[in-house]
């Protein structure tokens, strides 16, 4: 073993030493010195004119690295290191350790791919091949299982399915969900189909870029789909309505009242184009219809009419926009074509100004004697009353809400708020914001003893009205301490002892905790009083103290939450 191992290397001596002793006997011309002395003493001895023979080209600079292929993969090796300290490492190689770099990288490689070998040979097998196998087999398995399964959805009872569907509906409604869920399976049509889900529908405009009018056969579609949907799917249908509808809105209403025997309330808010005909195919079809909502919509007051003097007995629900044109409805309902009515309400937009509304109280009283909600919001009222003897005992006795806010002056006096109220003992919800000229004592004479909701802020911008300080708010809370949930008294004068009176009132009636909602913005409540009412009303969970000027910085704030305001009660104490 050991001589095979040497023989090697007197060899590749022998070679080394041969190829410059050749060149030295050549040069010198007589008997050769030995070789190692010869090969030492090559450079020295040779003369100027060999040398310059045997001088080469300048090296032209090279890049600094070289690209060397492994068995998988490429490797890039810099031929600069940070041992130099100037541009290029390269140096000449010497002519004799040529051969001796050949056998080295010979034997580097040769180890290197033994080392190879052993080393990355496992590492295809392991990393590669199970991924490969794991991705054939999941798509084996899953494609026969989903061509031959059924969809998820058809394993589901109708009944199931259309409860479902029940929730989704009042939520956001039947149009265009219902629509959309039909298209998916059999079971699903026949889920979406059941007529119990299609007695309410909503129907929104379709959108028309500005400018621009709507396409013919953009309309004929529209038709196309109101007909097809009155006739398969609003057999019960119970409320409809359109919103911002300026085209084909006779048309919707003269086909839903043919087809929907069971129509009882209908909407048609920011409409346009409303006529007889339309009217008059609600008095001939819906025989059942409750409530009309017309509300910033413009129609013909003369088919509203003929349809309450056929058929306002039925009516119990209306609701509309006061104009100029419209006085004639108010006239016609407190002449008594519609003596079951159960809600009015008359509005008008946020930014009308100056809308006067005359109404004769007494005459609303006599005509509708069952009204329970009367609202007339941003109005001005002017109350006209003529009461005798005999009719002085009717007033509203059924009424449970009454709503007369507006965001400018109010001309309300508490004679007129008591001609409305004396007969309503009944009364749950009283909005009177904006309403001004309205004292502590007029609110405390009413007959209404469970009062649960007092709106009282004065929210309009004009400085119209007295500025100076009021008195009494303490006969208001004494009152109605027990069964007050809500409170709004934004804006309203009271001093600082009257507001602390006044909320001592609700910490004595502890066993009731009644008080939900508290509006205090721009009063001057003081510290202590915000303690009495917090402390004790431990169900509290809307608190509005901004602009409080009598209160310290960092709790002029809206609270909302029982912890929130739980925390000002910390601050406090």
């Amino acid at each position: 073993m050991d001589s095979s191992e040497t023989q090697p290397l007197p060899s590749s001596d022998s070679r080394e030493d041969t190829a410059p002793s050749t060149s030295n006997t050549s040069g010198h011309g007589g008997d050769g010195p030995k070789p190692k002395k010869v090969s030492l003493k090559r450079t020295t001895g040779e003369p100027k004119n060999v040398k310059s023979k045997k001088r080469k080209k300048p090296r032209v600079s090279q890049l600094g690295y070289r690209v060397e292929q492994g068995e998988d993969m490429l490797f890039v090796i810099s031929s600069t290191t940070s041992q130099y300290e100037g541009g290029s490492a390269w140096k000449p190689p010497k002519k004799g350790s040529k051969k001796k770099k050949k056998l080295t990288k010979a034997k580097r490689k040769a180890g290197q791919s033994e080392r190879k070998k052993t080393v990355r040979a496992p590492k295809p097998k392991l990393e590669v091949m199970p991924v490969e196998k794991k991705e054939k087999t999941d798509v084996t398995f899953f494609v026969p299982q989903e061509a031959t399964d059924h969809r998820w959805g058809q394993s589901i009872p109708e009944e199931v399915l259309i409860n479902i569907f029940q929730f989704v509906v009042i939520q956001d409604g039947a149009v265009p969900f219902l629509c959309r869920v039909g298209r998916v399976c059999r079971l699903w049509n026949a889920a979406a189909s059941s007529a119990v889900l299609w007695r309410k529908v909503t129907i929104g405009h379709c959108w028309i870029a500005p400018g621009k009018s709507q396409q013919p056969t953009t309309e004929k579609r529209i038709k196309g789909t109101l007909t097809w949907l009155s006739l398969n799917r609003f057999s019960q249908l119970r409320d409809f309505s359109l919103y911002h509808w300026k085209k084909n809105v006779n048309y919707a209403v003269e086909t839903v009242s043919q087809n929907a025997p069971h129509l009882r309330s209908l909407t048609l808010s920011y409409c346009a184009g409303l006529t007889v005909e339309a009217f008059h195919s609600l008095s001939l079809h819906s025989r059942s219809l409750q409530s009309i909502n017309l509300q910033y919509s413009e129609f013909q007051v003369e088919g509203l009419l003929e349809f309450l003097e056929s058929h306002g007995s039925q009516i119990k629900q209306m609701l509309y926009t006061h104009g100029i044109s419209y006085n004639r409805v108010l006239a016609a309902v407190t002449r008594g074509l519609c003596p079951d009515l159960e809600l009015l309400e008359v509005n008008t937009k946020l930014d009308s100004k100056d809308c006067e509304l005359h109404i004769n109280i007494q005459a609303l009283q006599t005509a509708c004697p069952n009204l329970k909600t009367f609202r007339m919001l941003n109005v001005r009222p002017l109350i006209k009353t003529f009461r005798n003897d005999a009719d002085s005992t009717l007033g509203f006795p059924l009424l449970e809400e009454l709503c007369i806010a507006t965001t400018s002056y109010s001309y309300m006096t508490d004679k007129d708020l008591w001609d409305i109220l004396f007969g309503s003992t009944r009364l749950r919800v009283l909005d009177l914001r904006g309403c001004s000229r309205i004292t502590p004592s007029g609110l405390a004479a009413l007959p209404c003893v469970e009062l649960e909701c007092l709106y009282w802020g004065q929210y309009f911008t004009s400085n119209v009205g007295s500025s100076s300080t009021k008195k009494g708010l303490h006969m208001l809370t004494e009152k109605w301490s027990r069964t007050l949930q809500q409170l709004d008294i934004a804006n309203q004068l009271f001093t600082e002892e009257e507001l602390e009176i006044a909320m001592s009132y609700f910490g004595r009636a502890t066993e009731a905790d009644t008080l939900r909602s508290l509006n205090l913005s721009g009063t001057r409540i003081t510290p202590p009083a915000l303690r009495s009412v917090i402390g004790q009303m431990t169900s509290l969970n809307y608190l509005n103290l901004s602009s409080c000027r009598y209160l310290p910085r960092g709790m002029k704030r809206i609270y909302r939450g029982q912890e929130d305001i739980r925390q000002l009660l910390d601050k406090l104490d």
